[in-house]
């Protein structure tokens, strides 16, 4: 398949051949029609997998300053090619620019912790319209997290922004064991907890969070941002801050609900993991394997965006929400919009 979006296209079709045509990229495959789009409003080529591009084309790129990002299939970062018209360094530069000023700062980290709330507000929301059994339950932690949300815009400094969202976060996975419905007994969730993970459901959250960490630093380094420079995440040899702090918004309206479904469709149950010491649980070997392939079908599912005309796969939203911090820090938008589910 093929998507173009704020004039990047993404491949993403196995085995397609891209080749130059009279200043047009070519799309080829033996299985598909052959697809032509105009290179002169392209800006990016971004290709997943097993996709070859011809050297005419790759050169023509280079000389035009249209950016060239390759991935694997699993959407991790293996290369970029850049001409030279690319605006990159002057990107990093706003970058950590925008990290001494702490306006500037605070105010991309309160858009990302509002996301995040947003989302776990949609997150109960829609199980709580789906099973009005628990409303009762869930209709005072709704209106706690909306509260918790109103408070970002007033936050004065980045700990009083991590205190509101620790406090929403308490309330939302304080309810979390009833998005559960199948194999309760088997995946019983009292808490959110790590390093290591003492459950099942806190497993799966722990292994996914950091699987889908990667696919953000991938979308940075795609859009030429350093992916260890961070807003609200504090600066760790080694720590992908950035990649943490642009996916905070995306853990409940991704990560969180595809760990509900895996449980509530039983494609996960507790022969897939293995406790090697006591309060310590992880996927076992089958259980990796099981839950990485259902993690790529489930980043094949597409999903509206208000930045694509069409619908878009679940594994194009990092490269999206890269694209809208990137103009943010260039200057071409003036704050920062998160992603939030409906």
């Amino acid at each position: 398949m093929t998507y173009e979006v704020n004039n990047t296209i993404y491949i993403t079709l196995q085995n397609a051949h891209l080749r130059l045509s009279n200043e047009n990229l070519m799309i080829e495959h033996p299985d598909a029609p052959l697809r032509m789009a105009p290179l002169h409003h392209l800006q990016g080529i971004v290709v997943l997998g097993n996709v070859q591009l011809s050297s005419p084309l790759i050169a023509y790129c280079a000389r035009h300053g249209i950016a060239v990002v390759w991935m694997d299939s699993y959407g991790r970062f293996q290369g970029r090619l850049e001409g030279n018209l690319s605006g990159n360094v002057l990107l990093r530069r706003a970058q950590h620019l925008a990290l001494s000023d702490p306006d500037q700062t605070l105010s991309l980290a309160r858009q990302f912790i509002a996301g995040k709330i947003s989302n776990q507000i949609q997150v109960l929301s829609r199980h709580m319209r789906n099973h009005a059994e628990n409303a009762e339950t869930l209709e005072p932690a709704i209106n706690s997290l909306m509260r918790y949300l109103e408070q970002v815009p007033e936050t004065r400094t980045l700990d009083d922004l991590r205190g509101v969202e620790g406090g929403a976060s308490r309330v939302y996975f304080g309810h979390f064991d009833l998005l559960i419905r199948m194999q309760r007994e088997a995946f019983r969730f009292q808490g959110r907890n790590r390093r290591p993970p003492q459950d099942r459901t806190n497993a799966l959250l722990s292994f996914l969070y950091t699987l889908y960490s990667q696919e953000y630093a991938s979308a940075l380094e795609s859009v030429g941002l350093d992916y260890q420079v961070g807003y609200l995440h504090a600066l760790r040899p080694g720590c992908p801050a950035l990649a943490l702090d642009l996916m905070e918004e995306m853990r409940p309206a991704f990560i969180d609900r595809f760990v509900i479904s895996l449980i509530n469709r039983r494609q996960v149950q507790s022969h897939h993991f293995e406790s090697p010491r006591p309060n310590t649980v992880y996927l076992n070997s089958e259980g990796r394997r099981l839950v990485l392939q259902a993690y790529q079908e489930r980043k094949r599912e597409r999903v509206h965006h208000p930045d694509a005309a069409e619908p878009v796969p679940w594994a194009i939203i990092p490269h999206l929400q890269a694209r809208r911090l990137a103009r943010v820090l260039r200057g071409e938008a003036p704050y920062y919009e998160p992603f939030v589910i409906r």
